[in-house]
């Protein structure tokens, strides 16, 4: 088995969900108590959410880098950002290693365009958004993106750094989030992305009429795919 290397704390929340998904995923493939071999670097968030209000992305893209070089060098075969947002600076952190990066948006173009659709309402952080980093990833999958209005789009941006990179999950912001996706809906989206890698702390399919392309779940499992490959 290949060891994946996890650039991780972006938040802690979100992370601490990659490690327990990818194990149980190598578990349930390889049965008994099979685990995953993996490498950690986790970041002080605080630090990165700052340097990103300040859009210092040249600067995150060197940190960046500079872990997944040291991951690389520890063992790591594959690397993986465990978060949607800071891949505006993948090509910075590709530049820095030998082995793949498992970019975040491939496996959720691949399960979205599976079912023969090609628009995508996208949750996400501000960043990711409103930068058209992500988007133009999707577009050369053939995967068309609405995003929410302004007011919405600032809103879930504070829902997900104010409560669920905190751990807060509050009935409220479900409500809210469950109205962002019937918006996107009217506006013609075939599926919500939760490409924000804490929003599934609060928004699971039960919560949506849309299928739901959970970006947290579909990364591990491409983790787990490459690790086992061949």
């Amino acid at each position: 088995m290949k060891t994946i290397g996890i650039l991780g704390g972006m938040s802690w929340e979100s992370s601490a969900q990659y490690y327990a998904l990818i194990n149980r995923e190598v578990r349930a493939r390889r049965g008994g108590i099979a685990s995953a071999p993996l490498l950690l670097h986790s970041f002080d968030f605080e630090e990165i959410a700052a340097l990103q209000r300040a859009a210092e992305w040249d600067r995150l893209g060197n940190m960046l880098g500079e872990a997944a070089s040291g991951l690389e060098r520890a063992g790591a075969e594959v690397i993986l950002l465990a978060t949607n947002t800071m891949h505006l600076v993948a090509p910075q952190v590709e530049e820095r290693i030998a082995c793949p990066l498992l970019h975040i948006a491939d496996p959720l173009a691949a399960a979205f365009t599976a079912g023969g659709h090609d628009t995508l309402g996208l949750l996400a952080t501000r960043f990711t958004m409103e930068q058209p980093f992500y988007a133009e990833r999707l577009r050369v999958s053939g995967v068309g993106v609405v995003v929410p209005e302004e007011s919405q789009r600032a809103e879930l941006h504070r829902i997900i750094f104010d409560e669920l990179c905190a751990g807060i999950v509050r009935e409220d912001s479900r409500e809210r989030v469950r109205a962002m996706i019937a918006r996107l809906a009217a506006r013609g989206a075939q599926g919500i992305a939760l490409a924000c890698t804490e929003i599934m702390l609060l928004i699971e399919q039960e919560h949506s009429a849309l299928p739901l392309f959970d970006t947290t779940r579909l990364h591990a499992r491409a983790a787990v795919d490459f690790a086992l490959s061949d």
